[in-house]
């Protein structure tokens, strides 16, 4: 089973569920898929020309307290599922990531 969270030098990687025309921006937890575990996002944007994507960017930037420059979608841009690789120290950003696997 794919862990949700990957460390790669100078960045990790991160699976990602979106749920987008949500009912409000949310990081619910984590999940349970196919491919392995993946952390659940909700976003209120549509899936139309990147629109949900953007705010996905937008909302895994502001939770792990980076610049949205430092998050890339580097799979699935047109997926629900989603694979994002945030820039910056693998050790703190790993920490942030953990905090999800408690609720």
């Amino acid at each position: 089973m794919r862990p949700f969270c990957t460390v790669e030098t100078g960045a990790i990687v991160l699976a990602v569920k979106a749920a987008p025309k949500a009912s409000r921006d949310a990081i619910t937890g984590i999940l349970e898929t196919p491919q392995g575990w993946a952390l659940k996002v909700a976003v209120t944007a549509a899936p139309d020309r990147g629109k949900a994507n953007a705010a996905v960017i937008e909302l895994i930037a502001d939770a792990f307290d980076v610049p949205k420059s430092a998050v890339t979608v580097i799979a699935g841009a047109t997926d629900r599922s989603k694979l994002l690789r945030i820039s910056g120290d693998p050790a703190a950003l790993t920490r942030i990531a953990e905090q999800w696997k408690s609720r």
